[in-house]
């Protein structure tokens, strides 16, 4: 893979210059025009998606003809179709599409499901249910911007560098959901999935709505800074995001946080990582229920090499739950059976061994070399604020398990809800396992902890970072953060029902998926299923389907 040359600022402002002179066409396309905008950029996303997934295997280290290779194909190609499609449904509906069904909990909070949506969804995701739960004390508003003419702005979206799909589907939501027009800056690390972004999306920049530069930190900076650049929308650190708003260097970013001074002043809206827990409900497990669920925690740290803002990292055990240790020994068993995968991302090797040099109890289960960061296991990290491992997010392939005191399912609801609220760093996601007798017997108490849990996503048996793949569920950290204490960042993408309010999303998976899930690392057939399921998302019809279950039972 090429890297694409550095955008020199000339072009940066005869870029932006486009941009502000269409924004108002923009505002004023009507909704059959977005439609045919988006229809061409689903067939054009169709066109390259080989190419797209050739590029980042090759820069990620996996063997294109391989099962892996599957993984890329979902992680950029599969999702920015299924988001294009989502989107194309609510306009269809004028903007304002009804979700499946309308719940008000008991304390009146509005709570919309999203999935399965229809008769097809309900065979593909076989006892699933997805939901956006909207902030409490408002009602369920829908597409303002369809509603009501809305200035669009300039927007510029700072891309993230692990996943592909992620600069593709923000630069959707902004333009399809909040009415602006983007200049998007490629991130250096995927620099090289810009040209399959600007193949893509080829009718939005041909039209004056959509720019792709290039860059590091020094066009990063002019671009914020521009005087004709409105809002900002980034994903990466809060460390990238703080120097943007609050200055580069920490003493400047401490002095201007006290007198609350910023030196960017424009709205900024971020996604900004977070150390992603999975709480492990205590429970009476089968042996085959252990082997699953020991597969699903090794997936969340191997997939994209563990460079994912949702990637598992702090094991939440009950410490008085009889199969605590057989289940750590099911996770020890699969990390080392998982092939490693190459560091591609920068900082990896440094990241990890900061991790190594705190914690001598470290496990890894494999080996170390100049490419490749071994899957580790830490175990017995203490549960206390503060901590390295709960509140320094590892980007690599760490797993903290954390024990806390507690026996029972209830008392171990309450506890977990509470310690990962308080002392693990982020809202942005987190995942619970719990099995189904448990969930039956518990069922309020589950709901309670669902409920407390101050996350923007929760996946209940199912990895959180699905609900990023869902897209009509939202993505972004739980509300509340500010600007000089920003977390897992502000505001929210995806939410194709375009719910004005939303606070979190929710979404239910059996205890033991079948077939095997996607996002299982180990999967035998994914390149084969991820073209079935391509096709399917650009076109979910009944013909389509029985390509994809078949692939999938192979897995």
């Amino acid at each position: 893979t090429s890297t694409p040359t550095t955008t020199n600022f000339d072009e940066i402002d005869r870029a932006i210059a486009s941009l502000s002179s269409h924004r108002d066409n923009w505002a004023q396309t009507t909704i059959e025009q977005r439609l045919a905008y988006l229809q061409s950029c689903l067939d054009r996303t169709l066109a390259v998606a080989d190419d797209w997934t050739m590029a980042a295997c090759q820069a990620k280290g996996i063997d294109p003809q391989s099962p892996l290779a599957g993984e890329e194909l979902i992680a950029g190609a599969i999702s920015t179709v299924r988001n294009i499609r989502l989107l194309m449904t609510t306009l269809e509906a004028g903007g304002k599409l009804s979700p499946p069904k309308l719940r008000q909990r008991e304390d009146g909070q509005i709570v919309a499901e999203v999935l399965p949506a229809n008769a097809i969804d309900r065979v593909l995701y076989l006892g699933y249910r997805g939901e956006v739960w909207l902030q409490p004390g408002t009602i369920p508003t829908q597409g303002r911007i369809y509603r009501e003419p809305t200035a669009s702005k300039v927007t510029l979206i700072l891309g993230a560098g692990n996943i592909s799909a992620i600069v593709a589907m923000d630069a959707l939501s902004k333009l399809f959901s909040e009415n602006q027009v983007v200049i998007i800056k490629m991130n250096p690390v995927n620099a090289y999935v810009g040209a399959y972004i600007a193949a893509a999306f080829e009718p939005l920049i041909e039209a004056g709505f959509m720019q792709i530069v290039y860059g590091g930190a020094e066009v990063g900076e002019y671009l914020c800074q521009h005087p004709q650049v409105d809002r900002i929308h980034i994903t990466g650190s809060h460390r990238t995001h703080d120097a943007i708003v609050w200055g580069a260097t920490p003493s400047e970013q401490q002095e201007r946080k006290a007198k609350n001074k910023p030196r960017l002043t424009k709205p900024i809206t971020s996604e900004l990582g977070c150390v992603t827990p999975i709480l492990v409900v205590p429970g009476k497990w089968s042996s085959a229920d252990l082997t699953f669920q020991a597969r699903q925690v090794a997936s969340t740290i191997a997939h994209n090499a563990s460079f994912d803002c949702a990637s598992g990292q702090v094991l939440v055990t009950a410490s008085g739950w009889a199969q605590r240790d057989e289940f750590l020994a099911a996770i020890r068993k699969e990390l080392a059976a998982t092939p490693p995968r190459q560091a591609y991302y920068p900082g990896a090797q440094e990241r990890y061994q900061a991790f190594i040099d705190r914690y001598p109890q470290s496990e890894p289960l494999g080996t170390r070399t100049p490419q490749i960061v071994p899957w580790t296991l830490i175990p017995d990290v203490p549960a206390v604020a503060g901590e390295y491992a709960l509140t320094e997010e590892a980007f690599c392939g760490i797993l903290a398990e954390v024990s806390i005191e507690s026996e029972s399912a209830v008392d171990f609801l309450t506890k977990a809800v509470d310690f990962a609220n308080d002392r693990v760093w982020g809202t942005l996601s987190c995942t619970v396992l719990i099995d189904t007798r448990t969930q039956k017997q518990y069922q309020p108490e589950l709901t309670a902890a669902i409920a407390n849990l101050q996350y923007g996503a929760i996946g209940v048996n199912i990895w959180s970072a699905m609900l990023f793949y869902f897209g009509s569920t939202t993505w972004g950290a739980y509300p509340g953060n500010r600007l000089a204490d920003i977390g897992s960042g502000i505001g929210f993408v995806h939410n194709s029902y375009l719910f004005e309010r939303p606070q979190k999303s929710v979404v239910y998976a059996p205890f033991r998926i079948f077939p095997t899930p996607a996002w299982f690392a180990t999967h035998k057939n994914l390149l084969a299923m991820a073209r079935q399921l391509l096709k399917f998302e650009a076109y979910p019809t009944w013909q389509n389907l029985p390509g994809v279950v078949m692939a999938a039972l192979k897995g």
